[in-house]
């Protein structure tokens, strides 16, 4: 008995040491927290059920050169209802009030929302979503509705505010004027302008609102303001002229349809100064429709084929090896190297001509002959003296993803072959995008000073200039005036001599030169797939724009020659632009219109300071998101592009009223 005693005994000793270990760590636990670790887990807790949430800044606008918006951040508002947050005076005095409010917006009955909005307070809802992506006018009217207008304490209203970007000219140079969008794994794309500029000055900078975590990974904002407020990016105003665009887009889209051509792309520059005034680049879908696919002049580097009998032609007349007297025999239009034939577009070819008519006329073995005799002992002075035009060099463009030049040079053992240097005289074997082509005959147009090509002309935030961009010059003198002066004879000739490959489009009311461009292409692959091109410029006399039109695989039974595909789009493009333009030699730069507008930041400070602007010398494209966005209504009647305005300039406003006009 007295054993067994012993052994309860030892067992309640056991049994009371664990229990005082127990305690003991307790208490030590307890005491940790309190004085030592607690601040650590206090700020853990915090970090967990709070945290600063990013408001996106609006992204900077982007305009033509002419002050219309090519790009526009529109704020956009999602409405949420924390049903914890009304008193339950305020939440029976208002519920149906609210409920019938919001019946009226969305077209459906009251007892819906009623029973709605009971459901979540019952269910303890901190996040109903009320609505999504509203305009900066609903959402005024939202935030005016009976509890809603208590605020975020008092009446559970939460909003939440996003831009979206807004393009009021639609597709049209898609592309060029880009983007920034992420992917699921958060790798920007950023074509364009959009792209190229938006980190640096389009992004501006994000605000800051303080939140608290309400479950299921929603966070509620826990002020009625912010706790920074995010500033607007800055504005780019570009080079791009609305109106010749437009032309430029729809001309290329109609001759893209015509021939049921795979794409195409048209680029319009300024000869002194290198803006470009108008760049379209068009893809065919499935369904044989057309959109601002991929941006063909500045990416896609191709052999350019006719279109660079100029540079050949340049460099012979630069190296004296030729005149344009002298005479050339196109062999009965034939000639075979290595096996390999290079044949004229004239069966029988063109007979003793001159080089200035081989060039007009745009005779494949005249100009082979022409380099591949002079050249053929010194292939590397041709190649070399190509690469002190710059042609081999890319352009530097802020937009990414432009093509690179590729030339293949002699001291290169394992790829110049014998056929590279007659090849290259038509344009096969290098590759250079239509943008970079263009800059080299915008070079002749401009007496031998070659430009960059730029996009911008400066960065704003307002009316203060944040960067301006100036002309850029590559090269001071691509050649002589005397090779420059022979040149422009034969690029005139080319359109306005009958035996010019590009008469067809030959003009007697205004002066075109130009060069045009017929490639095969994907020849390793299939026979009939070409490349129609014309590049040019206009007037002959005085340049004042160049042009490139370049269309991909058109149906070669309705034609493919780069006279009748493509330079009809730059004849179009030319003629439109006289049309505009009274005296074509009086202007610098051209204006569609004559008359004065006032800015668009003049524009929006009357409407902030609720008078009325005159909006009669406005686009509605326009008109409608600086109206919108600054809180006013808009009743349009009628069809047509002419506005004329109702709601008198000068007239005093109140926020929300309704601004009314006409279109004829």
């Amino acid at each position: 008995m007295s054993i067994t005693k012993k052994k309860i005994t030892n067992r309640l000793y056991v049994i009371s040491f664990l229990l005082i270990v127990i305690i003991f760590s307790i208490v030590f636990k307890i005491i940790d927290l309190q004085f030592f670790k607690g601040d650590y887990y206090i700020d853990i807790s915090e970090k967990r059920e709070f945290k600063n949430i990013e408001i996106p800044a609006n992204r900077g606008n982007i305009y033509s050169d002419s002050g219309k918006l090519l790009a526009s951040s529109v704020p956009k508002y999602d409405i949420r209802f924390d049903a914890l947050a009304p008193s339950d005076s305020n939440f029976n005095k208002y519920v149906d009030d609210l409920a019938l409010e919001l019946a009226s917006y969305f077209g459906e009955s009251s007892e819906i929302y009623s029973n709605k909005l009971r459901q979540a307070r019952k269910d303890k809802n901190r996040y109903l979503l009320i609505a999504r992506n509203l305009g900066y006018l609903d959402f005024k009217k939202f935030k005016n509705f009976p509890l809603f207008k208590l605020g975020g304490f008092k009446g559970g209203f939460i909003t939440e505010q996003y831009t979206k970007r807004d393009y009021p000219i639609g597709g049209i140079a898609q592309r060029t004027v880009g983007y920034e969008r992420y992917d699921d794994f958060g790798n920007a794309m950023r074509p364009g302008l959009d792209g190229a500029f938006g980190p640096k000055y389009l992004k501006g900078e994000n605000g800051i609102r303080f939140s608290q975590k309400i479950g299921l990974g929603q966070w509620k904002p826990v002020l009625d303001y912010n706790e920074k407020e995010p500033r607007d990016g800055y504005d780019l105003h570009t080079t791009l002229n609305i109106e010749i665009q437009d032309l430029a887009h729809h001309a290329l889209l109609r001759q893209l349809e015509f021939y049921e051509a795979e794409h195409g792309s048209v680029v319009v520059m300024e000869t002194k100064t290198g803006k470009i005034k108008a760049i379209s680049n068009l893809g065919r879908t499935s369904e044989g429709k057309y959109y601002e696919k991929l941006n063909y002049a500045v990416g896609e580097s191709h052999e350019p084929g006719s279109t660079f009998k100029l540079m050949a032609m340049v460099r012979a007349l630069e190296d004296k090896v030729i005149d344009t007297s002298d005479i050339v025999d196109t062999k009965n239009g034939i000639l075979s190297f290595y096996g390999r034939k290079v044949r004229d577009s004239k069966k029988g070819g063109y007979g003793k001509i001159s080089a200035a008519k081989a060039f007009e006329v745009s005779s494949n073995t005249a100009i082979v002959q022409i380099i591949n005799d002079n050249y053929n002992e010194k292939p590397e002075q041709f190649v070399e003296g190509l690469f002190d035009m710059k042609i081999n060099e890319p352009l530097g463009l802020p937009i990414l993803g432009e093509g690179q030049p590729k030339f293949t040079h002699p001291i290169d053992k394992v790829n110049w072959d014998g056929l590279d240097l007659p090849w290259m005289a038509f344009g096969y074997g290098i590759s250079l995008t239509p943008l970079q082509t263009l800059t080299f005959y915008n070079a002749i147009a401009n007496d031998g000073v070659m430009v960059k090509p730029r996009f911008i002309k400066e960065v704003k935030q307002f009316d203060q200039v944040i960067e301006k961009f100036d002309t850029e010059i590559i090269s001071n003198s691509v050649c002589s005036q005397e090779t420059i002066d022979k040149v422009k004879n034969m690029m005139k000739n080319v359109v306005e001599k009958e035996h010019g490959t590009a008469h067809n489009i030959y003009s007697e009311d205004f002066s075109m030169a130009g060069k045009t461009g017929t490639c095969q292409t994907e020849y390793w692959k299939s026979t009939g797939l070409y490349i129609s091109s014309f590049a040019g410029y206009f007037p002959a006399e005085n340049p004042k724009y160049s042009c490139i039109v370049v269309i991909h695989k058109p149906d070669n039974k309705k034609g493919y020659y780069g006279n009748i595909v493509a330079a009809p789009v730059f004849k179009e493009i030319a003629q439109k632009i006289y049309s505009n333009i009274p005296e074509v030699e009086s202007y610098d730069e051209i204006k569609f219109e004559s008359i004065e507008v006032i800015s668009n930041q003049e524009f929006v400070s009357k409407l902030e300071n609720m008078i009325m602007p005159d909006i009669s010398k406005y686009e509605l494209m326009d008109i409608i998101p600086m109206i919108e966005n600054n809180g006013y209504k808009l009743s349009i009647k009628g069809n047509g592009n002419k506005v004329i305005q109702i709601t008198k300039s000068g007239t005093k406003l109140k926020k929300g009223q309704t601004i009314k006009i006409n279109l004829i």
